[in-house]
């Protein structure tokens, strides 16, 4: 949005809470904001301004519009909820000035006493009813160290940052449309300069879950490797799943940015689709056999060098050469025991096309007592005038194929709205990855991405197997 519009654009790290903050988070939202092709103009954490709003707070309280509580948290939170006040409420300025000075040199243990706001205690908007601003925490912060025992509320920081650094718009989710009355307030009362706030729907996609703290709570029960499993949309998730960034933009330009409401859930497919076109378009096709079965074929007596093009649509990108020999190597799914006229793949008796190649006449198809298959087959260049194929199949020689390890990945969920599932564990799809052993064609070794003809679109990992990014289709 500011690039659109000439502006500039902040990256700030909310680090009020000293429990909760962690350098590698930080790390990584840099990281994934580069991967993403962009560059903060400026990077700020709340800390960089700890102590201007210590003394904005002073100035609140020093207004009479600010209190020292002593009140337990479950009191406060059950006052708050009926509309009552605190005891210590109406406490004269120079005694909550005193407090407050006490609980910034360390004389309150944590939870003995916090500062909040004097608003208004009957407010409709629950939000307003005198909410702390300030809490005790003895604990090293990564940024400040011990200098701080006392840490601003996130609620009560982020507007004083934003006017602090002269923000125009300050951009959230619905959600936080019932604390824009709280966003203002501090600002209101220190007649400080206001940005302007504006509102959008959260981003809700069907078989995935996008909230931090539901993703969160997948982490800490195991049910996903972490933060960069690849069957996460997070960042680092597509990041890892081999999704590219300019995927991820097309898609958010897509979808745009609306006001409709959390609720609203945009399909999955339309992600999948934007993938696949993507990649589409920067990954050469190579040949890949994910559960290997040995066909033979008993009539060729030479070897013979087969081209095939990197991107079928543009020959004018080059192409590879795959080596047809007498002992190939089909996928187990191309192969039944019995024909069916439905079924287009190996059968006895059958005739299927090999890719860029020629015509098999499948001689038969055999199963031994350990449940291995084995096919033997008939091979015809120029083809069979008598039979056409109805399908071509993907395939590599003996010569040219080289073990590999494939990792397959499906949709995390079976549910289209995990969100709404009590338990999550139920929803989990079991198949969401797979681990197969097969076999690549050695000219796709160096590629890093790829579109295994038939199986889907693939990225190498660095311990040297295939990830699947995406099937060609759902």
């Amino acid at each position: 949005i500011a690039k659109k519009n000439g502006g500039r654009c902040y990256l700030r790290f909310d680090d009020t809470n000293p429990d909760r903050e962690n350098m590698e988070f930080i790390d990584m939202i840099q990281e994934n904001i580069k991967f993403l092709g962009y560059e903060p103009w400026k990077i700020t954490h709340s800390s960089d301004y700890f102590d201007e709003i210590y003394a904005l707070t002073e100035r609140v309280i020093s207004l009479g519009h600010a209190f020292v509580c002593h009140e337990p948290q479950e009191l406060q939170r059950e006052k708050r909820r009926l509309g009552e006040p605190s005891v210590h409420r109406d406490r004269p300025v120079e005694e909550n000035l005193l407090l407050f000075r006490q609980m910034r040199e360390g004389k309150f243990k944590e939870g003995e006493a916090c500062l909040r706001a004097r608003i208004d205690y009957k407010h409709s908007n629950t939000t307003m009813r005198d909410p702390v601003i300030y809490r005790v925490k003895h604990k090293e912060h990564p940024k400040t160290g011990s200098k701080w025992c006392i840490y601003p509320i996130y609620d009560y920081t982020h507007p004083i940052c934003d006017s602090l650094e002269g923000i125009s718009h300050s951009l959230c989710t619905l959600e936080f449309e019932i604390r824009r009355e709280l966003y203002y307030w501090p600002l209101q009362v220190l007649e400080m300069y206001r940005p302007t706030v504006w509102e959008y729907s959260r981003l809700n996609i069907s078989y995935h879950l996008m909230s931090k703290r539901k993703i969160e709570a997948l982490v800490e029960k195991g049910l996903v490797d972490s933060w960069h499993d690849p069957r996460l949309l997070t960042i680092e998730g597509m990041r890892k799943r081999g999704i590219t960034a300019d995927a991820i933009k097309r898609f958010c330009e897509e979808v745009s940015v609306t006001r409709r409401g959390n609720e609203n859930v945009i399909a999955v497919e339309l992600f999948d689709n934007l993938v696949r076109k993507d990649l589409d378009e920067r990954c050469p096709r190579h040949f890949a056999v994910l559960e290997p079965v040995p066909l033979v074929i008993t009539n060729l007596d030479k070897a013979i060098e087969v081209e095939c093009p990197n991107f079928p649509k543009n020959k004018a990108l080059g192409c590879h050469s795959q080596t047809l020999t007498s002992e190939l190597f089909v996928d187990r799914s191309d192969i039944r025991l019995e024909d069916d006229p439905d079924f287009f793949g190996i059968a006895p008796g059958k005739c299927v096309g090999l890719k860029y190649s020629g015509v098999l006449l499948i001689s038969g198809v055999q199963k031994d007592e350990q449940g291995q298959l084995r096919v033997t087959a008939e091979f015809f260049k120029e083809g069979l005038k008598e039979k056409k194929p109805k399908s071509y199949l993907h395939w590599l020689s003996k010569e040219d194929a080289e073990p590999a390890q494939f990792r397959l990945y499906d949709r995390l969920f079976k549910h289209p709205s995990p969100g709404a599932v009590e338990h999550l564990e139920a929803a989990i799809n079991p198949d969401s990855l797979v681990v197969r052993k097969g076999l690549v064609s050695k000219s796709s070794l160096q590629e890093q991405r790829v579109q295994f003809e038939r199986l889907g679109f693939f990225v190498r990992d660095e311990d040297g197997s295939w990830t699947r990014v995406i099937t060609l289709s759902d």
